[in-house]
């Protein structure tokens, strides 16, 4: 009881006192069809529909506006994969404040172009480092070296609190609520929207969701601090980090109920869901918090809940790797290494006997050996239902075709497709 009552340090009120005038009130709405597909009733937060289209704004500016003429006289720094950069990057213009961004050299070019437009003349951009950790090492040297102040992208008292208005909104609009489910990254959303909740809707479970392939949170509730990953899945790009920040796991510890991961294939499913089904575009970390839902589906029969859609800011270049992880998650893509028989009829024999009627090849391409005869096909093979799957393997076998199936976790893959 002790830790819960000291979130009542946090300024609350202050903070959406500070911020009204800049941050949008984004909806809480209601989803029919999530709703329907898991019976109960389920709300998304908008924050994909914020100024700057993550919620990120929020803690930036909250920090910004309270820094010192002396503290911004020689300009301020971030590190960031995209939302918090552009929070930043509006909130340099708004306060007339130079800031420089250090972002990771694989930040989606959308992302790079949006910071550069809410910044305008007030920002510049850095591009370094492969990913967040590395980036905010570079950002963190820079800043002492030329005098500024660092604005972190979740580790700070004042963006905590920036980033706490979301849960004061939600409550506004819905105070019955029995499970949030919020993407975790850093820890600064988790940390405050889940110490609001646990002091104004302490009955609300909080389930605290990270991509599988970054479970930085959990790994640090397991140990009891936090702990630096040696390696992460980035594509996840807005919640892939390496470690968690230090003020944001003494409060996380305390206010989450439960960590869940969820792989990055599924979220990319749900990405194309809610993009085909509902006209709502989200970038991979922004739909983390409805692709966890199927895990929970028992428990939140009957119940109120809302998933906070933490951002829409999705390079539509992206589209086709987000289209490929979730057909391989799905079971309905595989890759194979053919070695086809040299005679002839041999891959007519394969399209007509091998394949199903709903087989479709989508990659077909031989391998060059070093004395440039020809070596195996890489062949791709999407399939309309999971369960055609077995029938292509037994079919394999059956015609003795000579093959290697190449899995997503194969060192090979990465090389190959």
């Amino acid at each position: 009881m002790q830790e819960i009552l000291s979130f009542s340090s946090l300024d609350f009120a202050g903070t959406r006192e500070r911020l009204k005038r800049v941050v949008k009130h984004t909806p809480l709405t209601f989803s029919r069809n999530l709703s329907r597909k898991y019976d109960c009733q389920i709300y998304l937060k908008r924050e994909d529909l914020q100024i700057v289209r993550s919620y990120k704004l929020r803690g930036a500016y909250n920090m910004m506006s309270r820094l010192s003429a002396d503290q911004v006289k020689n300009g301020v720094v971030c590190a960031s994969a995209g939302n918090h950069a552009q929070g930043f990057a509006y909130s340099c213009k708004k306060l007339q404040i130079k800031g420089v961004v250090f972002m990771p050299i694989i930040t989606p070019n959308q992302k790079v172009s949006q910071t550069k437009m809410f910044g305008e003349d007030w920002i510049e951009v850095v591009l370094t480092g492969d990913t967040y950790d590395d980036c905010a090492k570079e950002a963190m040297e820079y800043t002492q070296q030329h005098h500024k102040v660092f604005i972190p992208a979740f580790d700070d008292i004042r963006i905590i609190e920036g980033q706490a208005t979301v849960g004061i909104e939600i409550l506004e609009d819905q105070p019955e609520i029995d499970y949030l489910f919020l993407p975790v990254g850093g820890g600064g959303l988790s940390a405050g929207v889940g110490a609001y909740f646990k002091l104004f809707s302490p009955k609300t479970l909080i389930v605290g969701v990270e991509p599988a392939g970054a479970p930085s949170m959990l790994e640090a509730i397991k140990a009891g601090h936090p702990v630096t990953l040696s390696n992460i899945e980035r594509f996840v790009d807005g919640a892939a980090v390496k470690r968690v920040g230090e003020v944001t796991f003494s409060i996380c510890k305390e206010v989450i109920d439960d960590m869940h991961l969820v792989p990055e294939g599924k979220i990319c499913s749900t990405i194309l869901q809610l993009y085909n089904q509902d006209a709502i575009v989200v970038e991979p970390a922004g739909a983390m918090a409805i692709a966890v839902l199927d895990d929970y589906a028992d428990k939140i029969k009957g119940k109120n809940v809302v998933c906070i859609v933490s951002g829409g800011n999705n390079d539509i270049d992206r589209m086709q790797e987000i289209k490929e992880r979730s057909l391989q998650y799905e079971g309905l893509k595989h890759y194979f290494l053919i070695r086809f028989a040299q005679r002839p009829g041999a891959l007519k024999e394969f399209v007509s006997k091998v394949l199903g009627p709903n087989d479709d090849i989508i990659r077909f391409e031989y391998m060059q050996k070093h004395n440039k005869e020809t070596g195996p096909a890489l062949v791709g093979i999407e399939l309309k239902t999971k369960s055609d799957y077995e029938v292509l393997i037994q079919n394999l076998h059956q015609f003795q075709i000579n093959y290697t199936e190449i899995k997503p976790e194969d060192n090979l893959f990465g090389y190959l497709i």
